[in-house]
């Protein structure tokens, strides 16, 4: 009978026999199996039997989580000592990589509240990234200490996934070169003056970008310069009652990415520039939640020339994403989108756009759907605000291009039901000679409400004789 019985499996039901499958397995089969496993439960299968006693030692990835492993808070230190205690994260981590004996390392993530005597840190990464590291996730916090990156990882040349998170302070040396760097994630860290710049100029083969910025305070420059990135989303701030912010706000990105394939961007928009044409553009996801410092209580009929501005900056910044094929909107119910041209590039490409309107933005729906000649799928979410006292309502073009007559086969809408919905919806049925497909959404909870408004747009003239009108 093998010796590890717990992990066998019964070979006969009539026999009181049992076979060990899995300690027959390889040894690597064996120890890939474990790296699938909590650390603790890994390491567990020490006591099976005398060839496991090892094998976890030999496994390619390590997750290290301070909230489930050892006293995540203290670090395990007393106010009088400066190291840490026998049953703390930091000596279970030093332990851990003590006996871990795998020469390659495929990936390594450390969760970790940082403690302000706890020097084990950069050891840790220096000990990882000799492994022949692939991917590497750091997850560092403190209540008032930051921890700056140290040296040993530019000097990793096998890294291919970077996630950095936390009171992290990002600071590379002038020339470094990460040459297999293909992912990169930089979430609410600490920057030192051009660190994202010197960071990407080491990283000749990126392809996919993140960045995330919470703290707004103060003033701040960025230039992503990646001739290889093809994902690039990019996060700066949170909105605060629908659009508002707390704190200063003033920031240039400059962007030169002309393999672009990707982007997304979510949060307060400033000042954005793409150095470089986006022609290899092909979906992009934008969310603007707020444009300036202000806060709530400000009037912003007060500066009529500043609104405009506000809203020439997002049809600009729309216009420079002229190449894409989806395309996806939402804004906050600014009443400053409400000014402006609404000026926006030739959507010569756009096939798919997911439109998220409402009170404000009616005529940017209406100015993308002039200029996306090509267009086929067409969603439409209709964002209510009960609070707002001057709506601007969708208006019918007065002279309609013929873009919906030819490509448009599919179109959803979801809605309250307004007046001026129901326009829209008409318009769409009336002028979409293609359409194959329209569903609607009526939201709410007056059934009777809802029925009235159902059998209003089921009497709708239809120019499609083959579109299927449903009703969700």
């Amino acid at each position: 009978m093998a010796e590890s019985k717990t992990i066998s499996q019964k070979l006969s039901p009539k026999k009181d026999t049992w076979v060990d499958r899995i300690s027959d397995l390889p040894e690597s089969l064996i120890c890939h199996i474990l790296s699938f496993l909590p650390i603790q439960e890994a390491v567990g299968t020490s006591i099976l039997s005398s060839r496991w006693e090892h094998l976890w030692t030999l496994v390619s990835r390590l997750d290290l989580d301070s909230e489930t492993i050892g006293d995540s808070l203290s670090c395990g230190q007393s106010p009088n000592q400066g190291q840490c205690k026998p049953s703390s994260f930091g000596h279970i981590v030093s332990r851990l990589l003590t006996l871990h004996r795998a020469p390659y390392l495929r990936t390594f993530r450390l969760k970790f509240f940082l403690c302000r005597n706890c020097s084990r840190l950069d050891k840790w990464i220096g000990n990882v990234v000799e492994r022949k590291l692939e991917e590497l996730d750091l997850e560092i916090y403190g209540d008032d200490s930051i921890w700056k990156l140290p040296q040993s990882i530019f000097s990793c040349k096998t890294l291919v996934v970077l996630n950095l998170n936390g009171t992290i302070v990002l600071d590379p040396p002038p020339s470094f070169q990460f040459p297999s760097l293909k992912i990169l994630r930089l979430i609410h860290i600490v920057y030192r003056s051009d660190s994202v710049f010197r960071l990407l100029s080491g990283c000749p083969v990126l392809e996919d970008l993140s960045i995330q910025r919470e703290d707004l305070e103060g003033v701040f420059k960025h230039k992503i310069c990646a001739s290889t990135l093809k994902r690039l989303c990019i996060t700066f701030g949170q909105s605060e009652f629908d659009g508002s912010y707390f704190g200063s706000l003033d920031y240039k990105l400059e962007i030169n990415a002309p393999a672009l394939e990707y982007f997304k961007f979510d949060g307060h928009l400033r000042d954005i520039v793409f150095l470089h044409k986006l022609d290899s553009l092909v979906q992009a996801d934008v969310c603007i939640c707020s444009f300036e410092a202000r806060t709530f209580w400000v009037d912003w009929e007060d500066d009529r020339h500043q609104d405009e501005c506000c809203a020439d900056r997002v049809f600009n910044f729309l216009a420079a994403l002229y190449n894409v094929k989806l395309l996806s909107f939402s804004s906050s119910s600014l009443k400053c989108l409400s000014y402006g041209s609404a000026c926006l590039s030739h959507f010569q490409n756009l096939v798919q756009l997911d439109f998220k309107v409402n009170a404000w933005t009616w005529h940017m729906l209406e100015t993308l759907l002039q200029n996306a000649p090509n267009l086929e799928v067409l969603f439409v979410t209709h964002k209510s605000h009960g609070y707002l006292k001057h709506n601007v309502c969708w208006k019918e073009p007065p002279d309609d291009p013929n873009n919906l007559t030819s490509c448009l086969t599919s179109f959803y809408y979801e809605g309250l039901g307004f007046e001026h919905e129901l326009e829209f919806v008409k318009y769409i049925l009336k002028e979409a000679r293609v359409l194959r497909k329209a569903a609607i959404h009526v939201r709410g909870h007056d059934r009777k409400l809802k029925g009235s408004i159902v059998k209003k747009i089921s009497t709708f003239p239809r120019c499609s004789m083959t579109c299927l009108l449903t009703f969700n």
